[in-house]
């Protein structure tokens, strides 16, 4: 059902740089229109005929729809949207046409559409209401698996949709409210996830012919349990799991028997297993250290398949076309945004099909990205990712942020950001920390902010901050934080709860108010809100009580020093009220806050306007009250 298609979306990244002082460079400083000229480019399936690949990218100011030919990289826009972003999701086997998926403003309910051959598209699931995910297609490629809410907005029922009358059937009605994770080639099996806590869930193996149901995950070894799919002749589940240890290994489990042998382990997460579609090659990501690093199987041989490497790339998404033949890769760098390689398994080949990166921006004043580690308040050493401007000096100080991921349980992780280059090509050093509660480091580590967000994993922030405080060529008084979504949360904490720590605070669509945001949970979350609460607390007993106490809201008198918040209107996650309040509340304190909202975007900004003016509006804010300069 699946095809060998993975990509990790990635957070803000930083680099180490050696503290040794050198001759000052010419750097060139950017404008924030010559840093989103760089393009954005995602997926990269095949065309039946194995001659293009389709990809998402944001060329056009929003994401639209692309085609580039492998033969000599042309790239062809076939999607024109001016208002939603498009996202690819494959070619309708045997034609031309296409399907891909898009939501309205960022709402997050996304449909699925076909764009017909004379460019028309054609919403395939209708419902206004209804949720839907793109599922994979059966092994002859004659329908295609989907979830959709429309039964019930809280939870997926899984269906199929024929591709020559495009008329849909329910498989499984979900009726427990459990996740749907994978299907069967022979469709006589599928699994379901429950969720305990955001570290702890349970697997079932669902026979849809006679209704058992077996339980996978071993009840006497809670963890992580994460299934990656069946072997085609239906005999074998394959999944990932930390049960019993601190990072997640391969697994495979036979269904007749029940036997499981451990397939493949390391001192890392193994965050994903995948096989080509007729299982010549298996591929196995790993988590390394903020990173990606692949390893590609002959299924035959056992042997690892040799490729080619990019320099200081990190591959972020590949598929294998059917034939097997072939492989696009989608690689990035610290220097630069991803990039489409095509690798031909026979002649060795491998090409770049595209060029991201703003021609304007000369790569040699940008900066690489590198991991370090510091102490924080209890001992515990935190990993984090560091961006050094390449003219900072003990002669030439510097102003600092510390910058910290979504979640909870997200991962800074080495990779390019735009934003980011920016603020160092601007003069700012960030330091991406990856707090007790992130994830990559271990379950124990993830576990460390259970029911204690706001507290320790703050202080990991604070003594982020005074790492940098710890470095002679950054300006000790002038360092700031700033973060989006629990970034934006741990953020506003950082602002009312160690008001004295950070000179300025920036809020992209941050909880401020945890008991709304946890009562308001949009209702496809609905089979992840106990695992939530498990987490962060039940507004409605009475952890409530703590959940008031660590809500910067309510404690906004406190908060003393300049802030920005950054909100989408529609905003399923964290409404615009979060953002609202927490503006008015710091207005009260004579305290300087801006606030720019956008009115078409939802839980992140995806359209360019709406970028270069958020974040060209972020620097002049840290430019004047972090910097202190005077325009």
């Amino acid at each position: 059902m699946k095809k060998i298609l993975f990509a990790i979306l990635l957070v803000v990244a930083a680099v180490f740089v050696s503290c040794n002082q050198k001759p000052a460079v010419d750097v060139k400083e950017y404008s924030i229109e010559q840093f989103f000229k760089n393009k954005q480019i995602s997926g990269g399936t095949f065309s039946p005929d194995e001659t293009r690949l389709l990809v998402t990218s944001n060329e056009s100011g929003i994401y639209n729809l692309y085609e580039i030919s492998i033969a000599d990289g042309i790239q062809k826009q076939i999607t024109y949207s001016t208002v939603e972003s498009c996202f690819a999701i494959d070619y309708v086997p045997g034609t031309n046409k296409i399907l891909y998926s898009a939501d309205k403003g960022g709402d997050e309910i996304d449909h699925i559409y076909l764009l017909n051959e004379d460019s028309t598209s054609t919403d395939l699931t209708p419902e206004p209401k209804a949720k839907t995910s793109f599922a994979g297609w059966n092994k002859n490629k004659t329908y295609f698996y989907y979830a959709s809410t429309k039964r019930d907005p809280r939870y997926y029922d899984l269906y199929k949709m024929d591709i020559n009358t495009w008329k849909s059937a329910l498989i499984y009605q979900n009726d427990k409210g459990l996740d749907i994770v994978n299907i069967s080639w022979n469709e006589d099996y599928i699994v379901l996830r429950e969720s305990i806590t955001t570290s702890e869930n349970k697997l079932y193996l669902l026979n849809l012919t006679n209704k058992k149901e077996t339980e996978i995950s071993i009840p006497e070894q809670p963890g992580s349990y994460n299934a990656n799919g069946f072997s085609q002749d239906g005999k074998f589940l394959f999944y990932t799991t930390n049960a019993g240890k601190e990072f997640q290994f391969l697994v495979s489990y036979e269904i007749a028997t029940g036997e499981r042998k451990t397939v493949f382990e390391t001192n890392w997460d193994v965050q994903y297993c995948a096989f080509s579609w007729n299982e010549k090659y298996k591929v196995i990501s790993i988590n390394q250290d903020g990173k990606n690093s692949l390893k590609i199987f002959d299924n035959a041989t056992s042997q690892e398949v040799a490729f080619p490497e990019v320099a200081d790339g990190d591959i972020l998404s590949l598929e294998i076309s059917d034939s097997e033949k072939y492989m696009r890769l989608g690689v990035g760098t610290s220097k630069s945004p991803s990039n489409i390689y095509f690798y031909n398994f026979e002649t060795k080949e491998l090409k770049q099909l595209t060029n991201t990166l703003n021609p304007e921006l000369d790569p040699n004043h940008l900066v690489s990205a590198e991991v370090v580690r510091y102490k924080s308040f209890d001992g515990l050493e935190i990993p984090a990712i560091y961006y050094k401007p390449i003219n900072a000096s003990k002669r030439n100080k510097v102003p600092a942020l510390v910058s910290v991921h979504g979640g909870p349980g997200g991962q800074s992780r080495v990779g390019y950001s735009s934003f980011t280059q920016y603020l160092v090509n601007h003069g700012y050093a960030v330091l991406a920390v990856n707090n007790r509660g992130s994830s990559g480091y271990g379950k124990s580590f993830f576990k460390m902010d259970d029911q204690n967000h706001g507290e320790k994993d703050l202080m990991d922030c604070v003594y982020g901050k005074k790492y940098l405080q710890s470095l002679d060529y950054i300006d000790a008084e002038k360092i700031g934080i700033i973060g989006g979504s629990y970034g934006g949360y741990m953020t506003m904490a950082a602002m009312a709860f160690q008001p004295d720590e950070f000179k300025v605070g920036v809020n992209l669509f941050g909880v401020t108010n945890w008991l709304r945001t946890l009562k308001s949970i949009p209702p496809f979350w609905a089979s992840f809100r106990k695992a939530l609460y498990a987490e962060m607390g039940d507004p409605t007993t009475a952890d409530s009580v703590r959940l008031y106490n660590i809500s910067p809201l309510f404690h906004a008198d406190k908060i003393k020093n300049p802030v920005m918040v950054l909100q989408g209107s529609n905003d399923p996650r964290v409404l615009q009220i979060e953002s609202d309040e927490i503006v008015a509340a710091v207005k009260k304190n004579n305290v300087l806050v801006e606030y720019v909202v956008f009115p078409d975007e939802g839980h992140g900004f995806v359209k360019k306007e709406n970028e270069i003016k958020g974040y060209s509006a972020i620097l002049d804010f840290l430019n004047k009250n972090l910097k202190g300069e005077v325009k």
